[in-house]
């Protein structure tokens, strides 16, 4: 090759390097952005398939009718079943709150699946949570529950509830 210089192959060089660096930086990108959305998809799996589960269906169908603030010992006075039936629906939520928070699950996801049932789970078993935790010496009982339930409540206040706010969409 005429003219050709090892200068000049060197620059070559380098260019192809650059470009081989910038190629590989994008497709990683790429890919992590397609791995997160896998991951968000399979978290979004898991948390529907949480709501096809008979326990926390039974536990939800028994707590509805009890009054909001239920204590422990009205809790008891109800039966086995109805103690159950809060630590069935705490411990469910417990973990979707730490997913939501560990930002495993986006809030918007969990709320929009579950949001009005989580603050509302969370006010009739706020009293009964303080409760249990002094009670046992657990300060950390149903934390998570509790957070998420929070965040629900202030959500609900703060919009329409779905069949509202999306009244005019078109599939």
């Amino acid at each position: 090759m005429e003219g050709t210089t090892l200068s000049n192959v060197a620059n070559w060089a380098e260019i192809i390097g650059a470009g081989s660096i910038i190629t590989g930086l994008v497709f990683g990108w790429f890919q992590v952005r397609m791995y997160r959305a896998q991951q968000r998809d399979a978290v979004a799996i898991n948390l529907v398939q949480t709501f096809y589960s008979q326990d926390l269906a039974r536990a939800l169908t028994l707590l509805q009718p009890v009054p909001d603030g239920i204590g422990i010992d009205e809790l008891r006075e109800l039966g086995d079943e109805y103690v159950n039936a809060a630590i069935t629906v705490t411990t469910s939520f417990e973990t979707m709150g730490l997913l939501v928070f560990k930002r495993i699950a986006t809030i918007d996801l969990v709320l929009d699946l579950a949001g009005g049932i989580i603050a509302t789970m969370n006010r009739k078993l706020k009293v009964w949570q303080q409760q249990m935790r002094e009670r046992h010496n657990q300060p950390s009982w149903a934390e998570w529950f509790e957070w998420l339930g929070d965040r629900a409540e202030a959500a609900k206040n703060s919009k329409n509830p779905a069949h509202i706010a999306h009244k005019d969409w078109k599939p």
